[in-house]
């Protein structure tokens, strides 16, 4: 990254403003603008997070903050509700309540007398969750929003479910909420009340993991905040960007689609980062391109930002599996519209473990009823699957998929004999039958080299009792035949010459999904079951330069000094005596210290999966997070644990919150809930 220091502004920065809310809780924020913006109002760009602006993201907000305000803006960056140098408590994820709030931010900041009377609202994960549902509140002042990881529908799309299939993410994600919502404000900042601020969160926390499991199917506990519920409330331009290794690379494509406002989408091969900091690379000059579009829909100028195709995305070309990638080589290609005129949908009927060639439509009417193959896998596929959302540290991408494949059913293509590129998301449509009447099946799509090595391109699950209805699921009768589809995540792909297409079919994909009660037997019908790959003809041109994008800038980071070691950690481990397997995540970012502050900062969060045999009520997730914080005489820490069993029935939660000053520990509790499983 470049580090920029002469800008066109000059700027000036307030640590801690205090933005008071309708029922007396006030909001802390960070503001950089433009020293000019005293005497000639400038548009505001607010940033609305959980993650603590003191110190936890201290650093990257001083790297695009500022930059933006050089440039002209008021960044305005606000801890939620209960989190950071905020009054309240944070007890859920969206909310009506943080909802209203980030309006009654957005109604401060255009009556400030350094704000023109616009804004904008960006953000990655959940910042561009809170944009978007903003958005779609419609406040007035908000003009246009730019958006990255994020999804517009929080049951089908999300961390929590897929597919109607509880994922371990739901687990982990809450882990890490239990841990950030439970930590205190900054004594430097709030003074004497900290102690009393904190206690409040303390106490009036309960683990997150609780209300997403009481909710396993779509109802309106998800359709709150559901920009799909109704995409016509969105009406303000809309930048929106997500990576192919991101478990959100499937909302940019849906709101390109569906929304009816001016709007761009830009995917690259990133995983959960910004496209400034984007892993695996390139990443891409962002900010830049941030600037374009607040310049044009908060300032009116007349700079072409909407100009060029609809959709922006990376072309990935083939590589050989691996956990980690510095750079994802290929290529941007661009499409004028989504769906685009350009890609057809290749079908594919699935005949005895081979992907046959493409026929012009599918169904049941036209295909020869055909032998049932069958598959029951073991709880170890899904070990090299990778974490649903990659951050790419530690390594989380899928592994070789051959050991995967050897409890799966598996169809491969002829290798081809020309480059074959998809653009989307494939689709499997199964005519099958299964032996239980709760059962999931993970489709794998797998890049195959001459060598045999495959690679993970893209995937989907589906709880089958979901086939029909996220809202009102059915067990299955065993041994009768049903039509599933199984939506993949979207991806940008080219396969080689020599290289064969793989589709891979479990029963079973633990940890990243939690798996059914029971295993189960699934046949699938060839001829009548099918793949459907959308297909972009090579030949077509790829509509941008062939270097769109900018070199990514920033401004200097804040000091931060590392005073202990990082750890990273991802470890797959199987005793063949008991027959124990783990996956054991470690992601340790040591102690750092902020020197302006004078403050040290640590997080440790490790995440354990476990499973014996066969035996599908064995296993068990695990989120450990530990959270300290010292300066001087001040030495806090939060330590979480939250492990999450079942049996054919139930889950059980056995949760725990410490809390401590020094060695002394002032706050603890216990949860042990059971939840009822739900066809899950």
């Amino acid at each position: 990254m470049r580090y920029v220091t002469n800008l066109p502004y000059a700027t000036k920065e307030e640590e801690h403003v205090t933005i008071p809310m309708s029922d007396g809780v006030r909001l802390s924020a960070h503001i950089w603008r433009p020293t000019s913006s005293d005497h000639e109002p400038v548009p505001a760009v607010l940033e609305y997070i959980p993650y603590r602006k003191r110190d936890l993201t201290a650093v990257r907000d001083s790297i695009h903050h500022p930059y933006l305000a050089g440039h002209g803006y008021a960044c305005v960056r606000v801890d939620l509700r209960g989190t950071g140098d905020s009054e309240g408590v944070l007890r859920d994820e969206y909310l009506e309540r943080e909802q209203a709030d980030a309006e009654e931010v957005l109604a401060w900041l255009t009556e400030q007398p350094w704000c023109d009377g616009g804004a904008g609202m960006m953000g990655i994960s959940w910042g561009a969750f809170a944009a978007l549902q903003v958005a779609a509140r419609q406040p007035p002042g908000l003009k246009a929003i730019a958006i990255a990881s994020f999804t517009d529908d929080r049951h089908a799309d999300d961390m929590h479910y897929m597919g109607g299939a509880l994922l371990s993410d739901n687990l982990a994600e809450a882990g890490t909420m239990f841990a950030y919502g439970t930590c205190p404000p900054d004594p430097a900042v709030v003074g004497d009340r900290w102690r009393e601020m904190w206690h409040e969160r303390l106490e009036h926390t309960e683990p997150w993991v609780l209300p997403w499991l009481r909710h396993q199917r779509r109802d309106d506990y998800w359709r709150h905040a559901s920009v799909c519920e109704d995409y016509s409330s969105v009406r303000c331009p809309v930048l929106a960007s997500s990576g192919w290794a991101d478990g959100y690379s499937n909302a940019v494509t849906r709101l390109l689609g569906h929304l009816d406002v001016p709007r761009k989408g830009l995917i690259g091969p990133w995983s959960h980062k910004f496209p400034h900091l984007g892993e695996p690379g390139p990443a891409i000059g962002y900010l830049q391109e941030l600037v374009r579009w607040w310049d044009h829909w908060l300032k009116g100028v007349d700079n072409g930002v909407m100009d060029g195709p609809m959709l922006q995305a990376w072309m990935q070309d083939s590589v050989p599996p691996s956990t980690a990638y510095e750079e994802r080589p290929g290529r941007w290609v661009g499409e004028p519209d989504w769906p685009s005129p350009h890609i057809r949908q290749a079908v594919h009927p699935l005949t005895r473990h081979t992907i046959g060639p493409p026929r012009e439509a599918a169904g049941e009417g036209n295909a020869p009823d055909g032998d049932a193959m069958t598959v029951q896998s073991p709880l170890s596929v899904g070990q090299f699957a990778g974490k649903w959302a990659s951050y790419n540290a530690p390594p989380d991408l899928p592994y070789d998929q051959r050991e995967e494949d050897g409890g799966s059913l598996v169809f491969d293509s002829e290798p081809l004999t020309e480059p074959l590129e998809i653009l989307g998301s494939p689709t499997v449509e199964l005519d099958l039958s299964v032996s239980e009447p709760v059962a999931l099946v993970a489709a794998r799509l797998s890049d195959v080299s001459p060598d045999g090595s495959a690679t993970r391109v893209s995937y989907g699950i589906l709880n089958l009792t979901r086939r029909d209805s996220t809202e009102s699921p059915e067990p299955l009768e065993p041994g009768r035949r049903y039509r599933a589809t199984v939506p993949l995540n979207g991806v940008g792909q080219a396969f080689p010459p020599g290289h064969r297409i793989r589709l891979s079919l479990s029963t079973s994909y633990w940890p990243l999904a939690w798996p059914p009660p029971k295993p189960a037997l699934l046949s699938v019908h060839e001829h009548s079951s099918t793949l459907t790959l959308p297909v972009r003809p090579v030949e077509e041109p790829d509509e941008v330069p062939a270097s769109p994008f900018g070199e990514p800038e920033g401004t200097p980071p804040l000091a931060m000094s590392q005073v202990t070691p990082p750890e990273e950690r991802w470890e797959v481990k199987r005793d063949l005596i008991g027959y124990h397997s783990e996956l054991d995540i470690v992601k340790d970012r040591g102690t750092v210290r902020f020197e302006d502050i004078n403050l040290e900062a640590g997080r440790r969060a490790r995440e354990r999966y476990t499973a014996v045999a066969d035996d599908f009520t064995s296993v068990s997730g695990e989120s450990t997070w530990t959270m300290r914080f010292q300066r001087d005489d001040w030495d806090v820490r939060v330590v979480t644990h939250t492990q999450l069993t079942c049996d054919d029935t139930d889950f059980f939660v056995d949760a725990t919150l410490d809390a401590y000053e020094a060695d002394r520990r002032v706050f603890s509790r216990t949860w042990n809930e059971r939840v009822p499983r739900d066809l899950l």
